[in-house]
């Protein structure tokens, strides 16, 4: 269905599973209240009860209107964590490492130690190739001031802030080509501060490398 989000990184699947599980949990919230409004329209109308309607304390009632609301908030957490944490996680020995710079207004691609580099303009946006079912170690950092990481697709996204780099794994499912963007304002090109991520084969990416970059895989 077009609106259930299909990711195609193994991270992003982790972040779909909690996203679901909000998204149950708000739902169900909210049918409750619902109902115990609509409820309390119909049981409690002036017509049906003229004198107005009181209560005593019930402390059975005030227990459970805490302790639910309480153990709802645990488990959500419990279940943030549960995602956040492999998302967080780095690998010690990944499959390669990409740098990726972002500069007003474009990025910075660099593989192989740096011996590879692909730089952008906002007019003509860089492509950042990864290989399928490898996990890559994505290397964040600006130039000047904030910018974002931003890949709908891989339902991710990182800020590069000045003064420090932040590592990330990505490890796409699917070959294909993906928009990225920037998306925190940076200025005034920062609409135009987009790239692709071209997702390839195992093979077709240690071409790339071997090249150097000068054929396209």
């Amino acid at each position: 269905m077009w609106w259930i989000a299909q990711p195609v990184t193994h991270q992003g699947l982790l972040e779909r599973e909690a996203w679901y599980l909000f998204l149950a949990a708000a739902a169900l919230v909210g049918v409750y209240v619902y109902v115990c409004i609509f409820w309390c329209l119909f049981a409690y109308n002036r017509r049906r009860r003229p004198a107005a309607a009181s209560f005593t304390g019930n402390p059975p009632i005030e227990i459970a209107y805490v302790a639910i609301p309480l153990a709802l908030v645990i488990w959500l957490f419990a279940v943030t964590l549960r995602a956040e944490v492999p998302m967080d996680r780095v690998a010690r020995n990944p499959d390669g490492i990409v740098g990726v710079a972002a500069f007003r207004w474009s990025w910075r691609f660099a593989y192989a130690e740096g011996r590879i580099v692909t730089v952008g303009t906002p007019f003509a946006p860089p492509t950042l190739y990864l290989p399928v079912n490898r996990t890559t170690e994505i290397d964040l950092t600006t130039d000047d001031v904030n910018h974002s990481f931003w890949v709908p697709a891989f339902l991710f996204k990182r800020d590069a802030i000045p003064g420090m780099t932040n590592r990330f794994d990505i490890t796409p499912t699917r070959t294909g080509t993906f928009l990225g963007r920037c998306a925190q304002f940076c200025g005034l090109e920062h609409a135009l501060m987009t790239f692709r991520v071209r997702v390839v084969s195992a093979s077709a990416f240690d071409a790339f490398v071997k090249t150097n970059g000068q054929a396209t895989p």
